[in-house]
């Protein structure tokens, strides 16, 4: 059993690699991760433009009344050059007419026969100069997952197609005897597989494409038949279950016999001490503990990580800090622990937990804290990172 920071190193180093890339248009990059910066063909905006409505006039015009000479609405463009004494009416997000150089918004104005008098003085120029966001070679973006407001920074500087990783292919192999699909009746000694599900969704966060491989019974024949077929097809493998010291625990022989490379079998981490890591060639294969709060937290703390890695990006949850609302003990300190909290206006509570099959605790909380090892408890009012869900 190795310590989790030093697990987690090993998954951050085979990691590392080049990725294939593809272009996409932008309709079809929301969540993609961007494989290299993008470069700004233009200045954002293009123009000087009106950052409401109201009269354009020249910067240095002090006249208490203005002649209102054209309107300029949004996508038009000015006919002359404004002189002293002349006011152009404009749209929010209208072209300044040449000589401009601010905007007197409509409000502040007293209008009559084609004549403007300002009635309140302006306290800046209401206008957004061109090139204010970004200049022509700026790099918009950098290499990121792809967000929606992403999405509007790209098309405002007419970026149609973006190259994007390539995510990897991911197979779902869910092990034992006991388990049966949402659907089915169960038998004595029967439980439904709700891992395989869970994990399907939590890597549809990460957007990279799951294959469910089926469900093997704990036969060291057929399992390790499945595993070699999972690895034939597959990126990464994600197994769950088999991987304890019991007697109908076959992953890790089967992945020795397989000529698979075992990284890392058995963390300092609660829950998930079994977990195990293994490289076969240029494929990984991750095998996660069978009780459902392992398998999910196992998958935040090391799979989201390393499939992020492997398009290209270094990912980290957008910790923060909150207060403990109540003071929290455990029995055990000789594990790094991971407890579910839910959050309620900056203060953290724990939330009832019965252990890794405890599914629905994970449903109630809000986030995740770390308990380190050795630490026994945590007072209330103490200051602690949470690890949002």
């Amino acid at each position: 059993m190795i310590e989790l920071d030093e697990a987690l190193g090993i998954t951050a180093a085979a990691g590392a690699a080049r990725f294939p890339v593809e272009t996409v248009a932008l309709e079809h990059a929301l969540g993609r991760v961007l494989a290299s910066p993008v470069i700004s063909p233009i200045d954002s905006p293009p123009f000087a433009r009106s950052a409401m409505d109201g009269f354009a006039v020249r910067a240095d015009d002090t006249s208490s009344s203005l002649r209102v000479v054209e309107v300029v609405a949004a996508g038009a463009s000015p006919r002359a050059e404004l002189r002293t004494g002349e006011c152009a009416r404009i749209m929010t997000g209208a072209m300044l007419p040449p000589g401009a150089g601010r905007v007197i918004r409509r409000e502040f104005v007293e209008e009559a026969e084609g004549i403007i008098r300002p009635s309140r003085a302006e306290t800046g120029s209401n206008v957004i100069l061109r090139g204010a966001n970004l200049r022509a070679g700026d790099v918009i973006l950098a290499p990121k997952r792809l967000a929606p407001q992403d999405i509007g920074i790209l098309a405002a500087s007419g970026v149609a197609r973006v190259e994007v990783a390539v995510p990897p292919t991911v197979g779902i192999l869910s092990t034992g005897s006991e388990i049966r699909a949402p659907g089915e009746t169960l038998g004595p000694g029967e439980i439904y597989n709700s891992s395989a599900a869970q994990i399907a969704a939590q890597l549809a966060v990460t957007g990279c494409p799951a294959r469910f491989l089926g469900a093997v019974a704990d036969e060291q024949a057929g399992l390790q038949e499945a595993i070699r077929r999972g690895l034939t097809d597959c990126d990464i493998v994600l197994l769950t279950g088999g991987v304890s010291a019991g007697d109908f625990d076959f992953v890790p022989g089967c992945l020795r016999a397989l000529g698979a490379e075992i990284l890392f079998h058995g963390v300092a981490v609660k829950p998930g001490k079994p977990t195990l890591f293994a490289r076969a060639g240029a494929r990984f294969v991750f095998g996660l503990p069978g009780n459902p709060v392992s398998t999910f937290v196992m998958f935040e703390v090391f799979v989201k990580p390393f499939l992020f890695r492997r398009m290209g990006i270094e990912w980290a949850p957008a910790q923060f800090r909150g207060r403990l609302a109540e003071r929290i003990r455990r029995k055990g300190t000789e594990r790094t622990e991971f407890l579910p909290v839910r959050i309620r206006a900056g203060e953290v509570f724990p939330v009832a937990y019965h252990g890794s099959a405890h599914l629905n605790a994970i449903g109630e909380a809000d986030g995740l804290i770390r308990m380190e090892k050795g630490v026994e408890a945590l007072g209330e009012g103490a200051e602690i990172d949470v690890r949002p869900l």
